[in-house]
């Protein structure tokens, strides 16, 4: 229950209005696909807060989106687990293969799922041990630095006062018979003495060899010793050791090698071949690094040591299953066209025949543990300009009950996105740039110019949204990227003169602009 009141909290903060606010910041335009995805996240909270046998029994509203591509669909998908704080994965439906043919089935999405939540849990438990496992960090180079100073003396415990006996060793003799035939007598010589200015015990190395080990041991009250360590750990947090070369030992998981399989599962052949090693444990290898890079292994070594694994399984299947996210794309690519026959079609009919119980909701098992599908959220996305939802077949076209066209873009929409988005393509070039010492200034009318080209290149050629405004901006830079570092520094105004002079004539060669743009 502490889980849930802990995704409780983080969604609870989200109105719908708030999410499409934050999406807004990163994807321009498509309002009805961002009220979708906002009411689907919102109602996760809802049922959230709902008695145990309601809550149930309220299934999660799948969306399918279509659209064009490079409208923004996988993006919204992203940013809207992202802003959950969800397990989010996205996957390709071509990838998969119906049962008994080579390659993936469809349960290892779940596992692909199931990994991201393991690794968000496992990384914000290791965010919360940082302190500690920094500061047994510490204490490790400490040792690799200065060895023997933290480890404690055998003798330190000093012997009890009093007299100290010790064998010296064992004697034979028969006083009965000078010619050995009577009985024999043994006896042990021991010594008997009473320690002067120091303990002595039973395993104090002789005086002589006590005078070569002062060089190598700390001082009684480990004075020396001590200071130089504090010294060492001045200097270390200091950043004066960084690159001292230290030698270290590291784990190493057993490696198995790549396994293709013919039908069934290789998901449970790894589970099951990682099980086998861990009854085995990984080997040891000594590594010759630096401070910095051993700080790195180390800090890693111990925040896995002071996180619970059960802890981290129990709690990500938890958020899996209640706030999980997997955004199926390219869906229409295994939508059948008319009459359903032979040849390739009947895999991907089985492909879809193979999704459906994942989405209906099933029990899946993974190395984690099993995991129910029955409330994670699935987003599946597709052109469908070739084939249409109607193709899908009618069990998986009832599982995604909301249904959001997507618009295609144009030039008033290529404008904002130039501008308007936190990290808009305009302020990624710049930044680039800047790196180089070349200052770039974008005039509007460049901006506007830009805008204008990418509309007029989808018209003519494949409208591939978005992702044309990626090459016209490499076609106009790609002159000034190349000659940054010879020409730095320097200031360039990027004006419409400039892009017409760089572009135009790329635009207007439907020949050139086909394999260019």
């Amino acid at each position: 229950m502490g889980d849930k009141k802990s995704v409780e909290k983080n969604l609870d903060r989200l109105t719908p209005r708030e999410i499409v606010a934050e999406l807004d910041k990163y994807i321009v335009g498509q309002k009805k696909a961002k009220r979708a995805v906002a009411v689907a996240l919102r109602n996760r909270i809802r049922r959230l807060k709902l008695e145990s046998d309601m809550r149930e029994d309220i299934a999660p509203k799948n969306i399918l989106m279509i659209g064009p591509t490079g409208v923004g669909k996988t993006e919204i998908a992203r940013r809207l687990a992202k802003l959950a704080g969800s397990p989010f994965i996205k996957v390709e439906a071509t990838k998969y293969t119906e049962v008994g043919y080579v390659g993936r089935d469809v349960e290892s999405m779940i596992r692909d799922l199931m990994a991201a939540g393991i690794q968000m849990v496992k990384q914000e438990m290791q965010e919360s041990v940082t302190a500690e496992a920094e500061q047994r960090t510490e204490e490790a180079l400490l040792d690799l630095l200065l060895p023997g100073t933290n480890k404690k003396r055998k003798d330190s415990k000093p012997a009890p006062a009093g007299p100290v006996v010790r064998p010296m060793g064992t004697f034979a003799t028969n006083p009965d018979n000078a010619n050995g035939s009577g009985p024999a007598l043994m006896g042990t010589v021991i010594q008997v003495g009473i320690p002067i200015g120091r303990n002595v015990s039973q395993d104090s190395p002789p005086p002589e060899e006590e005078e070569e080990e002062q060089e190598s041991k700390p001082s009684a009250d480990g004075k020396d010793k001590d200071s130089t360590r504090e010294k060492f750990r001045t200097m270390l947090r200091k950043g004066k050791l960084e690159d001292r070369m230290v030698e270290i030992t590291i784990s190493q998981s057993p490696q198995f090698p790549n396994i293709e399989m013919m039908g069934g599962s290789f998901e449970e052949l790894e589970s099951s071949l990682s099980g086998i090693a861990g009854l085995f444990g990984g080997s040891k290898k000594k590594k010759l690094v630096t401070i910095s890079r051993a700080r790195e292994i180390l800090i890693a070594e111990e925040s896995e040591k002071l996180i619970d694994r059960d802890r981290v399984s129990d709690e990500a299947r938890q958020r899996v299953e209640e706030t999980g996210i997997v955004f199926i794309d390219e869906i229409d690519k295994i939508a059948v066209k008319g009459e359903r026959g032979g040849g390739p079609d009947v895999s991907r009919e089985g492909v879809q025949r193979d999704i459906l119980p994942i989405v209906e909701g099933a029990t899946v098992n993974t190395k984690w543990g099993p995991v129910n599908t029955d409330h994670i959220l699935f987003v599946a996305a597709g052109a469908f300009n070739v084939s249409k939802p109607s193709d899908l077949i009618p069990e998986l076209q009832g599982r995604f009950p909301l249904r959001v066209e997507l618009d295609s873009l144009g030039k008033d929409d290529f404008l904002r996105i130039l501008t308007e988005p936190k990290n808009a393509l305009t302020k990624q070039y710049v930044e680039l740039l800047d790196t180089e010492g070349v200052e770039i200034n974008f005039a509007n009318d460049a901006i506007e110019r830009l805008a204008v080209l990418a509309a007029d290149v989808n018209a003519r050629l494949e409208n591939i949204g978005a992702r044309r405004l990626h090459t016209i901006m490499e076609a106009l830079l790609e002159e000034l990227s190349f000659e940054a570092p010879d020409i730095a520094p320097t200031k360039i105004s990027i004006t419409e003169a400039y892009v017409n002079e760089k572009l135009t004539d790329l635009v207007m060669d439907n020949d050139l602009g086909r394999y260019i743009l």
